[in-house]
């Protein structure tokens, strides 16, 4: 397997996985101008992060799509839940995660995709990072008396440290969220979370 990456992206939550796994795997790093290359295209026809390449050449992409294949490939592993509602416990994370939370850090990121006027891109980037507080007071909520978003080690838990560290980086409020402050220093404490880190440059 080849996981296609870009540094801190959500495609970090894979590599994580990766590592949780403990199976042979390559990591290729896609320079951020490489995205929208005609070789990448090929692999990714979106020109985004991640892609996982398996040997016979089949492409995946998609992080949620990804995700899931990991763990119905690697089951031993653990991290796709117990059973039917377990996996959909499972699910309902990841889903609020990449649907709900991950969409609003774009105008952070890049809010000149959505708005012309300098000025009218500061106040949406101001807005996008003061409405995302009440989706991380959420997850701290069910964080609390859990180590794990689910209760149990979990594909939805990387991905959560991903934009979790984007927050972070980007001035979100997080004071006061202590269940999720504890999250993040044992994800940072964790020996696959640092291999990962540590081969992106992070």
């Amino acid at each position: 397997m080849k996981l296609y990456y870009l540094p801190g992206a959500c495609s970090l939550s894979d590599h994580i996985v990766l590592e949780w796994i403990g199976q042979p795997y390559e990591s290729h790093h896609v320079a951020r101008e490489e995205l929208g290359s005609p070789a990448y295209l090929q692999l990714n026809p979106s020109g985004m992060v991640p892609a996982l390449q398996e040997p016979d050449g089949w492409v995946l992409t998609e992080n949620v799509a990804i995700l899931n294949y990991l763990a119905d490939k690697f089951p031993l592993a653990g991290l796709g839940g117990e059973g039917a509602r377990g996996r959909a416990e499972v699910n309902r994370w990841l889903a609020y995660l990449n649907s709900d939370l991950h969409p609003l850090f774009k105008p952070v990121f890049r809010p000149e995709r959505f708005i012309d006027d300098t000025a009218a891109q500061d106040a949406l980037r101001d807005k996008s990072i003061q409405r995302l507080r009440a989706y991380y007071e959420r997850i701290d909520t069910q964080l609390h008396g859990r180590d794990w978003l689910t209760g149990t080690r979990s594909f939805a838990d990387p991905y959560l440290f991903v934009v979790l560290r984007w927050a972070m980086g980007k001035g979100v409020d997080l004071s006061g969220l202590d269940n999720l402050a504890r999250f993040h220093r044992r994800m940072m404490e964790d020996a696959g979370v640092k291999a990962a880190m540590e081969q992106e440059g992070l």
